[in-house]
């Protein structure tokens, strides 16, 4: 990294953005493929060809310059706007494609270049000249981005002098020609192809507006990319713009359509002066070369400097300068790789979807940030909707009408690169992005419904405990149990009680745990509750929570070692049950704990003696949130579930049996669930059922913990004690 001693380079907007945007989009299309153009589909069709282009561009010029002017972007160019909007992720999953698409438009370049010098100097060999090309442009690279836009100056000279060659030669100033306005779309004559529709020629003509960005590649390097970005980017599209309008013209007047179709550079032919169009041929292929081979890598040190690549360390590294000297090097080294596959024509529509797809993503963010009215998204440019929302839809529209295949293709990549850096350990969210807005906006559309609705699904139920915590550090045994209790669409919340530690102590502590449940995918959240003592903290906190939209259905709990707290745990299990929460009560045994957690045992009983009738149980026992909690243990352990049940007479065996039997079946156990019955007293049951690893019974209304620590000694295993809220139903 340069020392913070250094002095790094910054560039204003005509040279930072203004020049590279507009070389870049004034390049090889306009040279040797605007004739073609013309001629396929007749002025007025070329026209049409290049508005809608212009639309797409101007939609995503005017999107990327109210972002822009909304927020400092830092390194990156539109990998940072997307990142910064939607997260690393998206930000990664859209700037490695469009990364790896510079080294493919370096090759594309260069090979562009090669075919003009040929023309002056057909006797020299193809691949001396690429290489040549090669080390030029990348020596540029790597010595310094100021040099390369001081060559880039000396481009524009040319360019300018080569469309005043144009523009003077004699076609100019005779009278008005026959100008076809609507082409027959016959294709490439030299191919013998036939039937070029609307769509293919859009398709050639496209790569000419995808140089829109490579001024905002430069955005770390800008001195105010706020208002540089903005006015380069937009003044080079209008400028580009006219330019292309009127050397269509100039074409349509130049030669009839099978003339433009059939010769590539009628327009260096016919210049004034043909040695200086050529030349700013060469210029122009040159400079978009050069932009890409300046640009890419400040994308690729911008992913680095967030370690999403492997070698971010190596790859984000900068010279005193401030060049990112190493991302330059595997550019050049990726490209000199694409040189040497000699054809890229098959590659290079997989160029443009990358493009139309970033253009795309820029557009959504541009939507979403306005559409969510956050106060944070205040830009100086402000951009009504319906622009960006009319260049997503016709980036996508383009996309599929042009080539479905390679979209395809593209949005495949962009999803495994997505996939891959999700995946990826040691990234940090930023916590400036907008998702968590939208997440947001979409939770309260919900909420607002739901609320409406005035009723609670409970097909819907999932677990949202609360736990609350005197001792953090007590907690990291329960902590697995807690995850496959919650996992993986459940959530905790914890609630710190500062009756033993104060505020500041348990703080780092929550946050610990926090994080823990977060890298085992489960949703926490924590707070702090002020108490004198352990009852009025959980109290509180059940009541403050009450008004939550997403609040804790089932709070949990472990059996207190001091007979002195026991009616305290009494009063906050009442407390519970009127605020319609669930209640689990955990009793560990202390040398088998959870054991292999191979073997579940539920224990489940009629709603009074020889009424062996379903529906009361439910109705009346907590036979519910014992079921879905063994259910959903057993799924997450993969273990076997018996559902057991006691009876005083063997003749209501077989009453128990299909009592066990149909709430297996209406519940949807696991065919595997074994049902048993077991006869005698429900101690003496307790101590002769098959040994389990945890026992799942139900929570007395007035709990006795006294025998609650028998049934642990008895049944050799921990025990969870089960009360239903009334919110959770186990046949739903």
């Amino acid at each position: 990294m340069a020392s913070s001693g250094t002095t790094e380079r910054k560039f204003g907007m005509f040279t930072g953005v203004f020049t590279p945007t507009l070389l870049t989009i004034v390049g090889v299309i306009m040279y040797v493929r605007l004739g073609w153009v013309v001629g396929n589909a007749g002025l007025g069709g070329a026209l049409v060809v290049m508005g809608l282009a212009l639309v797409i561009t101007i939609c995503t010029g005017l999107s990327l310059s109210s972002i822009a002017s909304n927020r400092r972007l830092g390194a990156g160019g539109p990998y940072a706007i997307i990142s910064k909007a939607l997260g690393f992720e998206v930000g990664g999953s859209i700037g490695l494609p469009l990364y790896l698409s510079r080294p493919l438009g370096v090759a594309m370049y260069v090979f562009g270049f090669r075919e003009g010098w040929l023309w002056i100097f057909p006797t020299h060999n193809p691949l001396v000249v690429d290489l040549v090309v090669f080390v030029l442009l990348f020596g540029l690279a790597v010595i310094s981005a100021n040099l390369a836009f001081r060559v880039q100056f000396a481009i524009m000279g040319i360019i300018v002098l080569s469309i005043g060659a144009i523009l003077a030669s004699p076609i100019t100033f005779q009278p008005q020609a026959d100008i076809v306005w609507w082409g027959q779309f016959r294709g490439f004559p030299e191919t013998g192809f036939s039937g070029t529709t609307f769509w293919v020629v859009f398709a050639v003509f496209f790569p000419a507006t995808t140089g829109i960005l490579a001024g905002a590649n430069m955005s770390g390097e800008l001195k105010d990319p706020r208002r540089s970005i903005p006015r380069g980017t937009l003044w080079a599209i209008a400028l580009s713009a006219v330019i292309y309008v009127v050397v269509a013209f100039w074409v349509a007047r130049a030669g009839t359509p099978d003339e433009l179709m059939g010769n590539y550079t009628l327009i260096i032919d016919r210049s004034l002066w043909p040695p200086a169009v050529l030349a700013g041929l060469l210029g122009a292929t040159f400079s978009s070369a050069l932009a890409s081979a300046v640009g890419g890598p400040r994308i690729l040190m911008a992913m680095a400097e967030n370690r999403l690549l492997p070698k971010s360390e190596w790859l984000a590294r900068k010279t005193a300068g401030g060049e990112p000297r190493n991302a330059v090097l595997l550019t050049a080294a990726l490209s000199l790789g694409c040189l040497m596959m000699r054809d890229l024509n098959a590659i290079a529509p997989l160029v443009t979807m990358f493009f139309l797809i970033t253009y795309l993503v820029i557009n959504l963010v541009l939507l979403i940030e306005g559409s969510l009215h956050l106060v944070s998204f205040r830009p100086s440019l402000v951009v009504p909707r319906l622009v960006p929302l009319v260049g997503v839809v016709g980036c996508m529209l383009c996309m599929f009408i042009v080539n479905p295949m390679f979209s395809l293709i593209a949005l495949a990549v962009v999803a495994t690169t997505y996939i891959t850096i999700a995946r990826r350990k040691g990234i940090v969210s930023q916590g400036e992005d907008v998702r968590s807005g939208m997440f947001v906006a979409l939770a309260e559309w919900a909420a607002i419904r739901v609320t409406k609705l005035g009723v609670e699904n409970v097909r819907a139920w999932k677990p949202n405990l609360l736990v609350p915590l005197e001792h953090p550090t007590r907690i990291e045994r329960k902590l697995p149990l807690l995850v496959d209790l919650c996992s993986p669409e459940g959530s905790i919340k914890l609630l710190g009680l500062s009756t033993a530690h104060p505020k500041e102590e348990l703080r780092p502590r929550l946050e610990d745990l926090d994080h823990a449940f977060g890298r085992e995918g489960l949703f926490c959240t924590w707070s702090l509750v002020d108490s004198a003592t352990y009852t009025a903290g959980i109290l509180t906190g059940l009541q403050a929570l009450q008004s939550a939209f997403f609040k804790p259905n089932v709070l949990f709990l472990t059996l207190p070692d001091e007979q002195e707290r026991y009616d305290e745990f009494r009063e906050i299990i009442v407390q519970a049950q009127r605020d319609d929460v669930g209640v689990l009560f955990l009793g560990r045994h202390p040398t088998m704990d959870l054991g292999k957690e191979q073997v579940i045992n539920l224990w489940l009983r009629p709603h009074e003696a020889e009424d062996w009738d379903p529906d009361a149980a439910f109705e009346h026992n907590n036979l519910d949130l014992i079921l879905l909690i063994g259910y959903r243990l057993a799924r997450r352990w993969k273990a076997q579930l018996n559902l057991i049940t006691v009876v005083d007479d063997e003749r209501e065996c077989a009453a128990a049996e299909a009592f066990l039997k149909e709430i297996a079946d209406v519940t949807r156990m696991p065919e595997a669930a074994q049902c048993q019955v077991m006869t005698g007293t429900f101690i003496e049951c307790c101590a002769a059922a098959p040994q389990s690893d945890l026992d799942i019974m139900g929570l007395q209304p007035n709990p006795d913990f006294d025998w609650m620590g028998r049934m642990i000694d008895k049944t050799r295993s921990s025990c969870l004690f089960v009360a239903d809220s009334g919110g959770e139903s186990a046949r739903a």
